[in-house]
């Protein structure tokens, strides 16, 4: 088998080599997952449940350890690596309590009470294709695969190449706890290859990743007429309410731009404030800015780690490049930071930006904030929907006005004086992101139930009536259950 060396974000050294699978190998690993997963469908969901919560004790026994691995392979400080944990038992720990709810036989209301009776119940779908980013590996990955686990199906995982230890830990706790080994199966290697062929076998994709990737993930899902989810880019915008305390906005501001370095898709990444209001805000911001710190340790002493590669460091030095050469002021920030380490970036906060600049539209996924001044909350309101991308948005202020003003935005979280953990940190609510933002949603009820298959079954009752099997049987029949219908629809 082809390895792949995978590159130290710090050092710019090799890491750690992996192995690369062709689509025969996944090929492979889908006819062994589907051979196991009838068995693992047919165990109680209350025992699934169980072993989701050994997967918790597991995890929190062994933080330290994954926090290490998470740091090595993104470059992300420890603060956001223990932040992405979080996220994680959060995940597991809320699909371990709802489980068996969500998957049990429920009675519904039939077409004709007493003859008949109907029920619902979920089926899994079978054997589900996961594609998971580097950013995100541990949270994203817990998200989607326990969920599709919980729901009685198999998973096979296709983990960027950059984070497949993390991933390849996360499992092995899991299969420790009780996950059986062929029902969770880990790939990586060439991402077309690998990708192409998880999305070509499976029976149902959950894809979190760009936007172009997630068409073409669509595309293939919806040739075979499967379905899938798809969490895809963002371009948010926070929106700072007339009256808002400057210096909380700022620092609300900061935590919803520079999580993991900016490499989160729904980070804020435009920043919309009274216009009357704008050059203090800018000074507030700017100092707090250069009040950050970066660099690396297992210590709780740095706000910004790294990107996590060089083509990351190239991709956002080229946007803030570019908003220069268009006319935009780069307040602070913007440049490199080889001093530190090969793929440290200054945070950065541009102003005074042409409308219609690149970096008012596309995604930059690093530590830069777009600044703009606006003359009242319809033309804010207005601008912050002024995208493509409809994923996460904030507004910061009073809070019956922000909540006024959120119902507004066209995005699938809205945040109230908060950047994305508000909604995040919420597992029982849907995340997932209106227009070129994605389809259909994780987290919630749906988040399992998006695995499913809804099976109905109907009951004929042993009652005193009966429905007619001839057309003869309905001559003393239809007169009573006309009657039934119109009463049924009354109440």
């Amino acid at each position: 088998m082809d390895t792949i060396s995978v590159v130290d974000p710090l050092t710019g050294n090799e890491l750690h080599v992996i192995d690369s699978h062709s689509a025969a190998d996944v090929a492979l690993i889908f006819d062994s997952a589907r051979k196991t997963q009838p068995a693992w469908a047919a165990t109680e969901p209350k025992v699934r449940s169980k072993i989701a919560r050994r997967i918790v004790d597991s995890m929190i026994e062994n933080q330290e350890t994954i926090m290490d691995l998470l740091q090595a392979e993104t470059g992300k400080s420890r603060a956001h690596a223990f932040e992405e944990i979080t996220g994680s038992l959060g995940a597991i720990g809320y699909y371990a309590k709802v489980t068996p709810k969500l998957m049990k036989r429920k009675s519904v209301r039939s077409g004709a009470p007493f003859m008949l009776s109907a029920y619902v119940e979920p089926a899994p779908v079978g054997v589900v294709g996961i594609i998971t980013p580097w950013n995100y590996p541990l949270a994203l990955t817990m998200m989607d695969v326990i969920p599709a686990l919980m729901a009685g199906n198999a998973v096979v995982q296709k983990a960027d190449n950059q984070t497949a230890k993390t991933v390849q830990l996360a499992r092995k706790l899991s299969v420790e706890a009780g996950i059986p080994e062929h029902i969770w199966q880990v790939v990586h290697g060439e991402p077309a290859v690998v990708g192409n062929a998880v999305t070509d076998n499976a029976d149902y994709v959950a894809f979190t990743g760009s936007t172009a990737t997630g068409t073409i993930v669509a595309q293939r899902a919806a040739s075979r007429l499967i379905g899938y989810s798809l969490e895809l880019g963002g371009k948010n915008p926070m929106i700072v309410l007339p009256g808002a305390d400057l210096n909380q906005a700022a620092e609300t501001a900061i935590g919803g731009a520079f999580g993991n370095s900016g490499q989160l898709c729904v980070s804020i990444e435009r920043l919309y404030v009274p216009q009357h209001s704008l050059k203090d805000f800018e000074q507030i911001l700017k100092a707090k800015v250069e009040s950050l710190k970066l660099g690396n340790s297992d210590k709780f002493d740095f706000d910004l780690g790294a990107l996590t590669s060089s083509a990351q460091l190239e991709r956002v030095s080229g946007f803030v490049e570019r908003a220069a050469k268009e006319g935009a002021e780069i307040l602070t920030g913007g440049k490199p930071l080889p001093e530190i380490g090969p793929n440290f970036f200054a945070p950065t906060v541009i102003t005074n930006i042409p409308h219609g600049a690149e970096i008012l539209h596309k995604e930059v996924f690093g530590p830069v904030i777009a600044l703009v001044g606006y003359e009242g909350l319809d033309q804010a309101v207005e601008l912050a929907n002024a995208s493509e991308y409809g994923l996460n948005a904030s507004v910061v202020g009073n809070r019956a006005q922000a909540l006024e003003v959120a119902s507004r935005l066209m995005a699938g979280s809205v945040n109230i004086n908060e950047g994305y953990r508000a909604s995040m940190a919420s597992m029982a609510a849907p995340m997932g992101g209106m227009k070129q933002s994605g389809m259909g949603r994780r987290s919630g009820p749906g988040g399992l139930l998006r695995f499913t298959e809804p099976r109905t079954i109907g009951v004929s009752n042993r009652s005193p009536i009966k429905l007619p099997t001839r057309a003869a049987g309905y001559k003393a029949l239809a007169p009573i259950l006309t009657k039934l219908i119109r009463f049924l629809g009354k109440i």
